[in-house]
């Protein structure tokens, strides 16, 4: 059942930030810095990401799957977790010593760096803004201020820091913008049952909800919005040790050597998916699967030529973005990049064999099906549904 969003308190209330409902993962119940006591980590231990869905079933995370399929982590001991559909688990988790990366939003790390929670980001997969808004066919909007007045739908109401922004930065009153909780996964099949006026989304899960019969229109923020897009964020006590540096360091060269086979072969990137989670392929099938891990490369990959590298922090879009929120009181302090920022990791991250990978990506055996997607035709229709 979709939940009214409470009108905007201001700054999240600590105590409930930490908290994580029906999990009881994050025992963590006052609040501060000091009051965290993350366990201790060592590079023997296994190495955990969090996701920021309560799902690892989608293209999303195709770079890890591709490097653990390829052999790109090597020796390295890493576990992927969904996490709980609370919007800020991923954080939070890090945070206390549950896990050791997560993927946030820069929204969701944003109230983490407000809470005085001591993390970092060390990895910048989103290099464009991978949030869009969906409209039922034939009401979307070019312009978010026409959004005032108007009701959005979220799958969790922590999502409210993600579109704020967003909102802000197109010169929208955020105070006269209505918020629904629709949950997850079901907010888009409650947008197009006739709730609300539109629903936060994203590229990626574009493909995937026209796999699901779910048509839209949509405002895309890699059209509109100079913002970044999600990041991997550690403890910044990791980052300080020697070992913890080093084995990060490894672990970040998975990930780009997995965007970069990705780049080359996009089908087979996905085929790697539908191996590990033959529930995606039945749900979207090859092709509509393909064009979400296409749609999502594109964000990751960003303007290439003028980045470091996979990863690589854009300071000027993060500048951007803690001004705006700080504009609109969504932090209650400044943001110092650097403090909240590192470049440190993308030259290791982005030191390997580049011939290597496209030669693993070109010679990757696709099955029948994924050699008969037609990469053409997708690209032909990539931005069909968007409003312009």
């Amino acid at each position: 059942m979709s939940k009214l969003i409470m009108p905007r308190p201001g700054q999240m209330d600590r105590r409930r930030f930490l908290q994580v409902t029906g999990s009881g993962a994050v025992a963590v119940s006052t609040l501060g810095a000091g009051a965290l006591t993350p366990r201790a980590a060592h590079a023997a231990d296994a190495f955990t990401w969090i996701s920021p869905r309560g799902t690892l079933e989608v293209l999303d995370d195709y770079p890890y799957w591709v490097g653990k399929a390829l052999g790109y982590f090597g020796d390295l001991d890493t576990v992927m977790e969904p996490g709980p559909s609370d919007g800020t688990a991923t954080v939070k988790f890090v945070a206390v010593g549950q896990a050791d990366m997560g993927f946030p939003s820069p929204g969701v790390f944003s109230f983490a760096l407000e809470n005085e929670m001591d993390l970092m980001s060390v990895f910048n997969v989103g290099a464009y803004d991978v949030f869009d808004f969906a409209f039922r066919p034939g009401e979307g909007v070019t312009d978010l201020k026409e959004m005032e007045g108007k009701t959005v739908m979220l799958g969790s109401a922590a999502w409210q820091a993600i579109t704020d922004p967003i909102f802000a930065a197109a010169g929208a009153d955020i105070s006269k913008i209505k918020y629904l909780e629709g949950g997850w996964p079901q907010w888009g099949t409650v947008l197009a049952s006739g709730q609300g006026d539109a629903a936060l989304a994203w590229e990626g899960l574009r493909a995937d909800w026209q796999g699901k019969g779910l048509e839209f229109e949509y405002w895309l923020g890699l059209d509109h919005s100079k913002f970044p897009a999600n990041s991997f964020v550690v403890r910044r006590s990791d980052i300080e040790d020697p070992e913890r540096h080093a084995f990060l360091e490894q672990y970040l060269r998975g990930w780009a050597m997995g965007l970069e086979f990705g780049h080359h072969n996009p089908r087979a990137a996905s085929q790697i998916v539908f191996e590990q989670f033959p529930i995606v392929k039945e749900n979207v099938g090859t092709e509509l699967g393909t064009e979400s891990m296409m749609q999502l490369a594109n964000v990751f990959r960003g303007d290439f030529e003028k980045r470091a590298g996979w990863g690589d922090h854009d300071m000027d879009s993060w500048g951007l973005y803690f001004k705006t929120l700080a504009d609109i009181g969504q932090t209650s302090k400044p943001v110092d990049i650097n403090a909240a920022l590192t470049n440190e990791f993308i030259g290791p991250a982005n030191d390997f064999d580049k011939a290597k990978v496209k030669s693993d990506a070109d010679a990757f055996a696709l099955d029948a099906d994924m050699a008969a997607v037609d990469l053409d035709a997708i690209k032909a229709r990539f931005f069909a549904n968007a409003v312009r």
